[in-house]
């Protein structure tokens, strides 16, 4: 049992309470994996059993486990007292940095097997992610309060999946197993520790709720309601506030996390079109033929209804020809060899045409493809007018195609981030051939890399340094993956891997350079205020009062110089602000009594250090300084004494120019002269006002294209915010009431960070839609 309650105030590190949680949770863990271990030789022999030739992997497999057995446990735990350990110290292990292995292990040179056990270990942590989100997420609050207040995440929690992933990574290292056998290993490890650790998860949570960590945080209910319907575009509660959506809930409580956005809504809709949909969502039974192990049942069931979405579409033009579709119905399709040898040679050398569509926006990338596979076969001897595509190939082409049309029209690629990201046409569609989960799973390392490279690319001009470098290394991964991606998928792990690497020293450069913008921002604010204060605070005194012209020029020149100065670096309630106001004020009520004609007042006297201050401050000292205050101490003098002949111009003073406003910041949209109150939704700008550092949204272009960007900085003087875009280059600064007026226009909307690939995929479902005319 936990110890007695807590008060539970701020975090606070509580050892005691962190070794009981220990206690609870370590042997448990270590017990189930235990207890699955000794389960896998009865599976292992059942596998050897239909395992054909590859029978004596699976009965060496068993032996080697029985051997090893104590050390494979072993090696599990040490992981997670190493991992615990280092939450109890105050540095949470990273999972991983941890599964990655050191910088100079150098990625190319690591075994394939050992890419594709570590891919395996990331795909056991999504599946356990998904299940166990909620208590995971109480895990994660509850031990970061117990370690101090740490800010805890999957990566970082010891108990995490993804952290028991690196254990089971960690315990099979050191074994002697065949690849495949490895790989059924991990998979049988989902299977069997998916329950007793959700349990051990759920006893952790309540036992630490009863011990008073956090009691107030419950578990949270699961909505029975249905899909609500689609809100309106412009709504802010999701876009500022970013409420979990709701609905969907029942079809994917146990693939919301492995299912991508537009899947679930996909589904969503596809449900409404076919009754029997939910019957393949009722319970986790794979397809037919064995391929239940390749996918789950949710994910083949969008995988058949993306395929009858394309038949649907596809059949809508081929009525217009049915008469040719006849003859192209008696060609022999060309196999899956013949196929991989074309889009072999087109990954190698793309024809002029494909690389002109790429660079096109109004070519349909799909059927260029298609008449690029038939035309080039004639390269491998075969006769394009007697063979036609697969259906199951021809899904992929359409597919890819229509994936990289909407990457390429709807993100901000223009000249040689299109060219390059064009590249990757054709390995992702022999990669779609090979593995069509990539378009259905989120962990997939194809749509990782794909995904990784978009983002280093939009909106990428080359401007800087750092986006130079950035530009080049992704010209080095796709060059990389151009030339020795044939049919090995295990070279997107490695590429996905080493510039995820290069990716965290760009985000360093990356923050250095958004601290600069929120830099140079407060700067211009800082410089505006002064300025509006000092030309305020001259118009009140004098505004359009005649003055002697040395009096008039002393004052708008070097004293309202000289005063924003000052509100610069001291602020407004600076000694030496004050001390310049109160010499306006002075010299002013001694140009009223020289008007009085009073006589023999010696003039100025008490005002001679903070004059010689003010010319110094516009580069005026010594001789030249006393020059200047002898000339306004005539003028006074020849006021009092009424002899104008008396009265001196300044001399000339250095032309130094008064700090000049920050330009008009460039708006994401064109707002208008003016914006009313009717002009938006106060209760929009209500919730930007309230809008957390770290947000994104998404500002769309009056061409349609659209930038994420990030809020940087609020102005604590004009309450402004500050949007930098991903390289931390400030491209939007707006008050929330005009960010109120862009959402009214359809400027701004919300920014769902389901990646390159995911939105790329709800443009082509969008394409695909039954009432659309015909494929794009």
């Amino acid at each position: 049992m936990m110890s007695a309650p807590t008060p539970m105030g701020s975090p606070g590190r509580d050892p005691a309470q962190l070794q009981l949680a220990r206690d609870v949770v370590l042997p448990a863990l270590c017990q189930a994996f235990g207890a699955a271990l000794a389960r896998f030789d009865d599976a292992l022999f059942d596998r050897a059993g239909n395992a054909g030739s590859s029978q004596l992997l699976f009965l060496d497999a068993m032996r080697e486990l029985r051997r090893r057995r104590d050390e494979i446990a072993a090696a599990f735990a040490a992981h997670l007292e190493q991992a615990w350990a280092a939450l109890a110290a105050g540095d949470p292990l990273s999972a991983e940095a941890t599964l990655s292995g050191p910088a100079e292990e150098g990625l190319s040179l690591i075994p394939e097997h050992v890419l594709e056990s570590r891919l395996a270990v990331r795909n056991f942590a999504t599946v356990l992610l998904r299940d166990f989100k909620p208590v995971l997420a109480r895990l994660d609050r509850r031990l970061g309060w117990l370690g101090g207040g740490q800010d805890l995440d999957a990566d970082h929690n010891p108990i995490s999946p993804e952290h028991l992933g690196v254990a089971i990574h960690h315990a099979f290292a050191g074994c002697e197993l065949a690849p495949e056998v490895h790989l059924v290993l991990i998979k049988l490890c989902e299977r069997d520790l998916r329950v007793p650790v959700g349990r051990i998860y759920e006893k952790l949570d309540e036992q630490l709720a009863a011990a008073g960590v956090m009691p107030q945080m419950g578990a949270p209910r699961r909505p029975l309601a249905p899909a609500p319907a689609p809100r309106a575009p412009h709504g802010l509660d999701d876009l500022v506030e970013q409420r979990a959506t709701q609905g969907y809930e029942t079809d994917f409580s146990d693939e919301e996390q492995a299912a991508p956005a537009w899947a679930q809504r996909f589904a969503a809709r596809w449900s409404e079109r076919r009754g029997h949909m939910q019957q393949h969502l009722g319970g986790e039974e794979g397809l037919p033929g064995g391929a239940g192990e390749a996918y789950a049942g949710q994910q083949g069931m969008l995988l058949e209804a993306l395929h009858e979405l394309l038949q649907q579409t596809r059949h809508v033009r081929e009525d217009a020809t049915s008469a040719a579709q006849v003859a192209v119905g008696q060609h022999r399709p060309l196999s899956q060899r013949e196929m991989m040898s074309v889009l072999s040679l087109l990954q190698a050398t793309p024809s002029a045409t494909l690389r002109a569509a790429i660079g096109e926006d109004g070519e349909s990338l799909a059927q260029r493809l298609k008449s690029e596979v038939l035309s080039s076969a004639t390269r491998l001897g075969v006769d394009p007018g007697q063979t036609r595509l697969d259906p199951q190939d021809e899904d992929a082409i359409d597919l890819v195609g229509m994936l990289f049309d909407v990457m390429l029209d709807e993100r901000e690629l223009e000249g040689r981030s299109r060219e390059l990201i064009g590249r990757l046409v054709v390995p992702f569609v022999k990669v779609a051939m090979l593995d069509r989960r990539m378009f259905v799973q989120k962990t997939h390392p194809a749509r990782k890399l794909l995904n990784s490279l978009a983002e280093a690319c939009e909106g990428n001009t080359g401007e800087s340094q750092a986006e130079r470098m950035l530009m080049a290394k992704v010209e080095e991964i796709i060059e990389r993956l151009v030339a020795e991606f044939n049919e090995n998928l295990a070279i997107f792990l490695t590429l996905e891997e080493e510039f995820r690497d290069f990716l965290v020293q760009h985000r360093r450069r990356v923050e250095i350079a958004e601290r600069r913008a929120a830099e140079t921002q407060r700067g211009q604010e800082k410089l505006e205020m002064a300025r509006n204060r000092a030309g305020t605070e001259l118009d009140r005194r004098i505004g359009d009062a005649t003055l002697p012209p040395a009096i008039a020029e002393f004052l708008r020149q070097p004293w309202q110089h000289h005063l924003t100065l000052a509100l610069l670096r001291e602020g407004e309630d600076g000694a030496s602000v004050a001390e310049a106001l109160n010499l306006a004020d002075g010299l002013l009520e001694e140009v009223a009594e020289a008007r009085r004609q009073i006589v023999g007042k010696p003039w100025l006297q008490a005002w001679q250090p903070v004059l010689a201050k003010v010319f110094a401050s516009v580069g005026v000292h010594g001789d030249a300084a006393s020059a200047a205050i002898d000339a306004l101490h005539d003028t006074l003098q020849g006021i009092a004494e009424s002899r104008p002949e008396l009265q001196r111009a300044l001399p000339e003073l250095p032309q130094v120019a008064l700090p000049t406003p920050p330009l008009p910041e460039a708006s994401a949209v064109e707002l208008g002269a003016q914006v009313d109150d009717d002009d938006f939704d106060n209760a929009d700008a209500d919730r930007f006002r309230r809008m957390e550092i770290g947000n994104w949204l998404d500002f769309v272009d009056k061409d349609g294209k659209v930038q994420a960007g990030k809020l940087s900085w609020v102005s604590p003087i004009s309450s402004r915010l500050l949007f930098v875009n991903r390289r931390g280059v400030r491209f939007c600064v707006a008050s929330p009431e005009e960010l109120a007026v862009m959402v009214r226009l359809g400027r701004l909307r919300a920014h769902v960070d389901d990646g390159a690939f995911d939105s790329a995929m709800q443009g082509v479902i969008d394409r695909l839609d039954p009432g659309s005319a015909t494929l794009h």
